[in-house]
């Protein structure tokens, strides 16, 4: 038997041809999401950091239940007595290719309580996305709020976007704070009194 000819590759025929431009410039695959990592606060509690799953209604609406009136306006801005069932459905069934949300679980009591979740919300025709950060009063000023945010501002850097911001209230210092030395820049925000801009170019 005859030898079959080798496959010129630099052949016209054979040679792979140029990317499309939707292909050339699309945005990388999203990596699927780790099931969860243990974390430490600084004074040793642990607690589960992963993605929030729809099962965590429940846990978010027992986590608002624990919120003082201070801790929902810094979060959402406005007051608020009650989380519905509604917002909480929608806040755990999240869209993955526009946002991302990071929650800490205390799995140490049960069932097993939501302690922080960060979030973000893609614009994707300004390529940026807008974050929340809310930890529970009891466990502040442990590194849990600086770990969200660093998580989230790595999960833009991997979405390719070229900005991350959002509104906090002038009052929530520890979260100015925090965000200015993550390298946050606050902008004048005149159409909304009591609250400034925050923003990190990516």
């Amino acid at each position: 038997m005859g030898m079959t000819p080798a496959i010129d590759l630099t052949h016209p025929r054979h040679a792979t041809p140029p990317p499309r431009s939707r292909e050339r410039y699309a945005r990388p695959p999203l990596l699927p999401a780790p099931k969860g990592e243990r974390v430490h606060t600084n004074d040793g509690r642990e607690l589960c950091l992963r993605h929030i799953e729809p099962g965590d209604v429940a846990a978010l609406k027992r986590q608002f239940g624990r919120l003082s009136p201070e801790d929902i306006r810094r979060r959402f801005l406005h007051a608020m007595s009650e989380l519905p069932d509604p917002m909480a459905q929608r806040l755990a069934r999240i869209d993955p290719a526009v946002e991302t949300a990071f929650v800490l679980m205390d799995e140490t009591v049960k069932p097993a309580e939501l302690r922080g979740v960060g979030r973000i919300y893609v614009d994707v025709a300004a390529n940026s996305a807008e974050f929340s950060v809310l930890v529970e009063r009891d466990w502040a000023r442990q590194g849990l709020g600086a770990l969200l945010m660093q998580r989230l501002v790595d999960d833009c850097r991997r979405r390719g976007l070229s900005e991350i911001w959002g509104y906090v209230l002038l009052e929530n210092r520890p979260m100015l704070h925090l965000c200015k030395d993550l390298g946050f820049v606050r902008r004048l925000t005149p159409d909304e009194p009591g609250t400034t801009l925050i923003s990190l170019q990516l």
